[in-house]
């Protein structure tokens, strides 16, 4: 938890148990398209929803998306339900939660380990944590 910043971490598993017990929780995924297109996406077909996308950052010159807040309330969330964010490991999410908390949404949660989780020894991704190794469903288009 980080105190008043936004609404906490929760690992991948535990965001797929709010996203199943809470109607009004969405996940936001927050990469850009191209990791959208060639990594996968969450697949929340099981549970009748989808995610939202909407990138934190622009690809290709990652400069922050000066439209995230109005594209989140613009895609229907309101300032009551619970915003799960998540990216690739849990950096861009964790400030995306922050972002939408000043802007007065009172559960705004981090995918701590993100989609493809963070790096192992080797370097390499997937390996670690997230919503991939958790072995939640998920789709390459």
């Amino acid at each position: 938890m980080s105190g008043s910043d936004y609404a906490g971490d929760l690992s991948a598993k535990e965001a797929w148990e709010i996203l199943k017990s809470d109607e009004s929780a969405r996940l936001v995924d927050v990469r850009t398209m191209p990791e959208w297109a060639f990594v996968g996406i969450p697949d929340l077909a099981s549970l009748s929803k989808k995610p939202l996308f909407l990138s934190w950052q622009m690809f290709p010159n990652m400069q922050q998306n000066p439209e995230f807040v109005d594209q989140v309330r613009g895609a229907g969330a309101k300032p009551d339900d619970a915003l799960l964010f998540i990216c690739r490991s849990g950096g861009r999410s964790r400030m995306a939660a922050i972002a939408m908390t000043a802007q007065g949404f009172e559960k705004c949660y981090n995918v701590a380990g993100g989609f493809e989780g963070d790096h192992d020894g080797s370097g390499h991704r997937g390996t670690v944590d997230g919503w991939k190794v958790d072995g939640l469903p998920w789709i390459q288009e």
